[in-house]
């Protein structure tokens, strides 16, 4: 008799799997982008840095599904972005947080 096998069987595996490679990939997206929120300077741990599209323009989200897309695509939409703490996020947020000259630059073209 054949041995049917289903996505139930393996469905921790996958899990396992899947949040493996968006660890992996949020590693390789903070280094890529220098290591350390280009505000302040915080870079203790990878889990408090978010990344911030400068002029909004967003093909997806990087940090919900963009981590099971290929690391070409995510390099693109990083190119789009910059690294921040979360305080520093959420102050550029609420208009708080002025983005460094070197970046209006950038979001001015």
């Amino acid at each position: 008799m054949k041995e049917k096998r289903t996505y139930a069987d393996r469905r921790e595996y996958f899990i396992k799997a899947v949040a493996k490679r968006r660890r992996k990939i949020k590693l390789m997206a903070v280094d890529y982008k220098g290591g350390k929120c280009q505000i302040c300077g915080y870079n203790r741990h990878q889990s408090a840095l978010d990344l911030h599209h400068i002029n909004g323009e967003k093909s997806f989200g990087i940090g919900q599904k963009g981590y099971t897309r290929s690391w070409e695509r995510v390099k693109q939409e990083l190119d789009k972005c910059i690294l921040v703490c979360a305080n520093c996020h959420r102050e550029i947020e609420a208009g708080i947080t002025q983005f460094p000259r070197v970046i209006e630059d950038r979001k001015i073209k």
